[in-house]
């Protein structure tokens, strides 16, 4: 019978996963962006089906743990990989956010009256998530949500427990829940509290524009480049 530790070990593991820059720097780009919760909830739906469909796979799969280490060795070039090009797609959203700001203050000073229908061209980024699109944040939630170290090392201690398929089956799925707190907690917001939500998402786009976009862009952009080539020397 597991004791309480090993069973507090594997949430917490799933805790430390739910923190990671891939779903902050998503997270941080949808909040920049139109219809914050229909975003989430897109990415969030695809998000699930990827996590709880490879961890069943690995838990009912991988028991020795010479192949979840060798499952942990495949994977961790490709989450270099993944998250540097997360961050090089906030480091240029946050960039690209922040020219728009600066360009929409020097038209109000230069022009006190706006023209109907001036609204600025919106970025490239901003475009392929789909400018308010659950259908194509759901596809990126697919394909951004493979397991990283964290969550297969709680997937091995899942499958040492040696459970009936049932409850290992569901602690899957309670894992896979945990990991994805960064997205869930929003939209309890916007569920239950849907008005605090929405001007704190408000506050937070202000307290970016006033923070230096300019400076979070470079250390995205710095910190993208620097995983991708860490995931190219790990695999040469």
């Amino acid at each position: 019978m597991p004791s309480v530790g090993d069973v507090g070990s594997i949430i917490g593991l799933a805790l430390f996963a739910a923190v990671n820059p891939t779903l902050l720097a998503v997270v941080t780009i949808m909040m920049l962006l139109p219809n914050t919760k229909r975003l989430m909830f897109g990415y969030l739906m695809g998000a699930y089906i990827t996590s709880i469909t490879l961890g069943m796979v690995i838990v009912f799969s991988l028991h020795d743990s010479g192949a979840v280490s060798s499952a942990k060795r495949t994977l961790s070039p490709i989450e270099d990989f993944v998250i540097g090009a997360i961050l090089l797609l906030a480091g240029y959203v946050l960039r690209s956010r922040g020219e728009e700001l600066r360009e929409r203050r020097k038209h109000r000073k230069e022009h006190k009256e706006q023209k109907a229908g001036g609204e600025p061209k919106q970025s490239w980024p901003e475009r392929m998530l789909g400018r308010g699109s659950a259908r194509v944040t759901f596809v990126v939630g697919l394909l951004l949500s493979f397991p990283g170290v964290s969550f297969l090392t709680a997937l091995t201690r899942i499958a040492k427990l040696d459970w009936a398929p049932a409850p290992t089956a569901a602690f899957v799925i309670v894992i896979a829940l945990v990991q994805q707190l960064l997205l869930e907690l929003p939209l309890l917001g916007y569920a239950f509290a849907p008005d605090w939500t929405q001007d704190a998402v408000k506050r937070f786009r202000a307290w970016i524009s006033r923070s230096g976009l300019r400076a979070a862009s470079y250390v995205a952009l710095t910190l993208g480049v620097l995983l991708i080539l860490r995931g190219v020397i790990t695999l040469l």
